[in-house]
């Protein structure tokens, strides 16, 4: 048996679309799964699942409004046959401002994003999970995490707070098999790293000088890690925070 495959699994990537959740999903529907995204914007999800392929299909949903949590489980459960196996919080956003310019509204966004609707959809899809003994939730975490970046202080408030929240349900939740782990990308050639960079030539000096491997990583870098956490191979690792960042928290 090849511990990285995922057959029988069932997978759901929010914010599967775009960027690195459609990277994820590509790699994860190859590797044998099941694969559900989910976004807010129709036409992006409908491409991304056609390019997938068969193994792949979508529901619209908005992972902010997580009182409708609970209603996208039992979505992708009708549609996939079973509830879900595998689940991917990756959707999010960024905000580049100063901290002394970061409004109250726009501070509660981000946690509402990445923090109440991640907890709101892994909190929804744990019960069958543990029911069965057999899952995984990762949460797609950031440098920021772990190093002081300017100019995003919500942002990085809001990965950070991801980290702890591993922790907790990994400890809660591992007992009964379900494992729940975190990636922390570096600087990922990606749409959110563009609009990150976009008029600011230095910050993208800076975060190649700091990073060991000179380079900017993939969006498949982070797929594989997916994968990764999400098969057998890593069957006895969970409350991790895994970096994939080509040295960048390593680095001085």
């Amino acid at each position: 048996m090849n511990p990285f495959r995922l057959d029988n699994e069932i997978a759901l990537i929010t914010g599967g679309g775009t960027g690195l959740g459609l990277a994820m999903a590509r790699r994860i529907a190859e590797a044998g799964a099941r694969v559900i995204i989910t976004g807010r914007r129709e036409q992006p999800l409908k491409d991304a699942a056609n390019s997938i392929g068969q193994n792949a299909s979508y529901i619209v949903h908005d992972i902010a409004d997580f009182k409708q949590s609970a209603k996208l489980i039992d979505q992708t459960t009708a549609q996939a046959g079973a509830s879900p196996t595998i689940l991917i919080n990756n959707a999010g956003h960024n905000l580049k401002k100063p901290a002394i310019e970061t409004t109250e509204e726009e501070f509660q966004s981000m946690l509402s994003i990445h923090v109440l609707g991640s907890f709101a959809l892994s909190r929804a899809v744990a019960p069958k999970m543990l029911e069965k003994k057999h899952g995984s939730i990762l949460f797609i975490a950031s440098a920021a995490s772990l190093l002081a970046i300017p100019q995003v202080v919500a942002y990085s408030a809001a990965k950070s707070a991801l980290v702890g929240m591993v922790r907790v349900l990994a400890l809660e939740w591992s007992p009964h098999n379900v494992r729940v782990n975190a990636i922390a990308p570096g600087w990922i050639d990606s749409p959110m790293l563009k609009k990150a960079f976009d008029g600011d030539p230095a910050r993208a000096q800076r975060v190649l000088q700091r990073t060991p491997m000179n380079h900017l990583g993939k969006p498949d870098d982070i797929a594989h890690a997916a994968v990764y956490l999400s098969s057998p191979a890593a069957k006895f690792v969970t409350g991790t925070l895994f970096p994939v960042d080509g040295g960048v928290s390593i680095g001085f």
